[in-house]
């Protein structure tokens, strides 16, 4: 248990300890020590769950098992990596005096609330705590998404808000039918709604009405991954917030939603004797691959270029739960990983390429690696590492999609190749002119911080070549719970 309050009260001290701080000189310092601490006390709830099993605590109200345990490691590293960062990123955004210091004050204890917020939704054992956190993390992320306070990014968080709080409230619904089936079997009171009491009596649970709240609770959550049509927020969110945000946002919230997705899809599955919930999360994830993957060619702004990425590589993963299974879960899951570390590398590298020519316009935006070696390098490795190519963890995980999808659902094949096909020509070919040509980059007033990026595609490149023994079994043992 101590684990456990740990990694939730870190990041809580963290942010009103910056709410009251948050806007002196050494603020950045504090958020990056407040995510060390967390990342350190994640480490620690890792251990326990290796060593000890599944954790229940507080009467309940949490439970730490394989599958969220992982994703808890990997939010408060990236976190951490992301913290960093935006010591040197937001200290630059300060000098051009793009922002003042109650603005630096807000983003700094919105960042750690953010965490806070995505930590409790990995953690808690209650359904309706979910949605809460998840609530709880769209109004935080609409405060960061607007911090330059510009017409844009001002429209940017207010699309933001409304479609997010449109999905929320479909999300809330299906918590309430999931409620209501549940119940007739577990009885009224609060322990109808946690997780470990629904998984133990799923099979008995009325099927039509799980059915229900299953679609409800894909479309609300699926508008937080960004899967399509619901994804139109999420290219102006990424485009107008601060660098960090955007890293955070695909390497973090995206995963979250997800968790809550997949978390009631093993409920639906034990209710009912079809495949319902698979194939929908099959269809939504094959679409939002062949959308993103379209639309990656008329982009112009960077930024915007990496989040519909985001929506292709989340829409992947999505299928690959949806196809359910041994190989296609743990695929999944190795997916998500090298997702979010790559793509927060992307747009670490990518946020100070934009401050070194003063715009996230691609066309703009030429010779990285003459003037700053390390930034066009970092970029352009990163690139080619979410496109897929080996020897990558990205092409490991998806190889093992795309085998596992010819095996069991041969007509999604040439759909899925052909969507990768367009966004690798997409990507590489906008992501070459700006690494190599005539430079157009100035220097920076602070160094940037580009260990994390390294350190992320140093990671990645490790899952492509060897998955440590301990790490293999800890995905599988996550897959076998996913089912």
């Amino acid at each position: 248990m101590t684990e456990i309050l740990s990694v939730l009260g870190l990041p809580l001290l963290g942010a009103l300890l910056l709410a009251l701080w948050g806007h002196k000189r050494r603020a950045a310092e504090l958020n990056a020590l407040a995510s060390g601490a967390t990342l350190a006390a994640a480490a620690a709830l890792t251990a326990r769950v290796i060593a000890d099993g599944p954790l229940l605590a507080v009467q309940g109200q949490f439970f730490v098992d394989s599958f969220n345990v992982f994703l808890v490691a990997l939010t408060a590293f990236v976190a951490f990596t992301t913290a960093l960062f935006s010591r040197p990123y937001m200290r630059i955004e300060q000098h051009r005096g793009k922002l003042g210091p109650n603005r630096m004050r807000l983003y700094h204890s919105m960042f750690q609330l953010f965490i806070f917020t995505m930590l409790l939704a990995l953690l808690t054992n209650n359904m309706g705590i979910l949605w809460v956190a998840m609530e709880a993390a769209t109004l935080t992320t609409v405060l960061l998404v607007s911090l330059y306070r510009t017409p844009s990014s001002l429209e940017a968080a207010w699309k933001y808000f409304i479609l997010c709080g449109v999905g929320i409230a479909q999300a809330l619904f299906g918590t309430i039918l999931l409620y209501f089936a549940a119940e007739k079997v577990l009885g009224a009171g609060g322990g109808a709604l946690l997780w470990t009491q629904l998984n133990a009596v799923k099979a008995h649970l009325e099927p039509t009405v799980l059915s229900l709240a299953f679609v409800f609770l894909l479309v609300g959550y699926g508008t937080k991954v960004g899967l399509a049509p619901l994804h139109n927020w999420l290219p102006d969110a990424h485009a107008e917030g601060p660098t960090p945000v955007s890293a955070v946002l695909s390497g973090l919230l995206l995963n979250v939603a997800l968790y809550a997705v997949v978390r009631s899809k093993i409920l639906v599955d034990g209710a009912l004797a079809s495949h319902l919930a698979g194939n929908l999360m099959m269809g939504f994830g094959l679409l939002s691959v062949v959308v993103a993957a379209f639309f990656l060619s008329r982009q112009k702004d960077i930024k915007r270029l990496f989040a519909y990425s985001s929506i292709e590589h989340m829409g992947l993963v999505t299928f690959a739960f949806g196809m359910g299974g041994p190989v296609a879960s743990f695929a999944g899951l190795l997916h998500m990983t090298v997702h979010s570390l790559t793509k927060s590398a992307i747009f670490f590298a990518a946020g100070h390429a934009a401050q070194k020519t003063g715009t996230q316009i691609m066309d703009d935006i030429r010779g990285l690696l003459r003037q700053s070696p390390t930034v066009g390098w970092g970029l352009m490795l990163g690139s080619l590492a979410i496109l897929g190519m080996p020897p990558f963890g990205v092409f490991a995980s998806e190889f093992l999609i795309l085998t596992t999808a010819m095996h069991s659902h041969p007509w999604a094949t040439p759909f899925l190749l052909a969507a990768l096909g367009v966004a690798f020509a997409a990507i590489f070919g906008k992501v070459q002119p700006m690494v190599f040509g005539e430079t157009t980059a100035q220097r920076l007033p602070h160094p940037p911080a580009l260990l994390p990026v390294f350190a992320h595609l140093a990671l990645v490149l490790l899952l492509g070549l060897y998955i440590p023994p301990y790490l293999a079994d800890w995905y599988r043992q996550a897959a076998a719970l996913i089912g």
